[in-house]
């Protein structure tokens, strides 16, 4: 059996990580392309992508099976009514939820003011990701996104997806990434078009990234880690795209409804995960569109177990969590570490051959 490594970090994918050619050719005459014709050659390609096989789209439950299998086998091998584990989340939430805006040009950043009221309006906050040298930023906008409640993110320095596309690349924007997060004030990092690559994300500097989508079949890299919970990826914290982008939703298949955002947040905060949307302010741009982006946002707002937080707060929290310690004392269990006083202890038990789940309504720690 290959190990939850070899998903998150996209090692199935081998060579094949290598756009096909056919895309590359398209992504090499992108430029030079009309818009309508770009849109309309990848809504025909798109027919072909929706039938990935694995992994599977919009859903793919490999390592959340795995988990309850893990857990089921852990049971039985200890003879065990009831098994404890460290909950997911802090605070007696049983899911997450972050709202994260990828800023493409100038269209975008003069929406981002009204974005960020309508969000206000049902009570949300929400991260601002900035191309650094790509288009003019007005001179205490970062500053005014901030005073909302907001976090500031970085979106790369160009958004001309050159950034993976070799090690001497990488490697001489580095210190520019550096700077602007430095500069910024900034904590999380995400590449322009979702480009990735695992073993490199950890030099962004960043303490958290969010460029790995769970599962995507329609972005320029394709794929997923699989995954609807954060993971490291050495010392950054990553945090996992869970919800079909704006971009795809609208143009490229056409949905005139928000139900398959609605419906994988229902299934990835049934089974405790990170619900984690990308919109563009660039493509909020239509009242139809602002109408089905405040349906999503008035939905998030009524998942009252559901722990809505910025970015910065889900990485931190997990960085928490993981060197948190579970000690059991018999058939007693306590959670010991700093934020202990944050952290559940969530109950496993076998019910009718399925694996239930069942928080403590209090922590227990030292």
């Amino acid at each position: 059996m290959a190990s939850e490594r070899h998903y998150l970090e996209e090692r199935y994918r081998g060579e094949e990580a290598r756009r096909s050619l056919p895309l590359r050719a398209y992504y090499r005459l992108k430029p030079l392309l009309p818009r309508r014709l770009q849109i309309a050659l990848r809504r025909r390609y798109a027919k072909r992508q929706a039938r990935t096989v694995f992994p599977a789209w919009p859903i793919e439950p490999l390592l959340v099976e795995r988990r309850r299998t893990e857990l089921l086998a852990e049971l039985e091998r200890r003879g065990a009514e009831r098994l404890p584990t460290i909950a997911t989340w802090p605070d007696g939430h049983r899911s997450a939820a972050i709202l994260t805006h990828d800023v493409e040009g100038p269209a975008g950043v003069a929406n981002v003011r009204r974005i960020i009221e309508l969000e206000r309006r049902h009570g949300l906050v929400s991260s601002w990701n900035f191309v650094a040298e790509w288009y003019p930023i007005p001179a205490g906008l970062l500053d005014q996104v901030r005073a909302a409640g907001c976090e500031v993110g970085l979106h790369g320095i160009k958004h001309d997806c050159k950034l993976f596309e070799s090690r001497a690349r990488f490697e001489s924007e580095l210190p520019a990434i550096h700077r602007y997060l430095a500069a910024w004030e900034a904590d999380g990092f995400r590449s322009p078009a979702t480009h990735r690559n695992a073993d490199w994300m950890p030099e962004l500097g960043a303490r958290y990234d969010s460029s790995f989508p769970d599962t995507d079949p329609f972005e320029p890299q394709a794929g997923g880690c699989c995954s609807i919970l954060p993971f490291f990826l050495g010392e950054t914290v990553e945090l996992p795209i869970t919800l079909v982008q704006d971009h795809t939703l609208w143009e490229i298949l056409r949905q005139e409804t928000i139900e398959l955002w609605t419906s994988k947040a229902e299934w990835v905060a049934a089974n405790g995960g990170l619900v984690n949307l990308i919109t563009h302010p660039d493509y909020l741009d239509t009242p139809a569109r602002l109408r089905m982006y405040e349906e999503f946002l008035a939905y998030l707002a009524e998942q009252r177990d559901c722990w809505q937080a910025l970015p910065r707060e889900v990485a931190s929290w997990w960085r928490t969590r993981a060197a948190l310690r579970l000690v059991e004392d018999g058939e007693e269990a306590r959670i010991e570490g700093e934020g202990a006083e944050r952290a559940r202890i969530e109950w496993a038990r076998q019910e009718d051959g399925e694996l239930v789940l069942e928080a403590e309504p209090e922590a227990v720690t030292v």
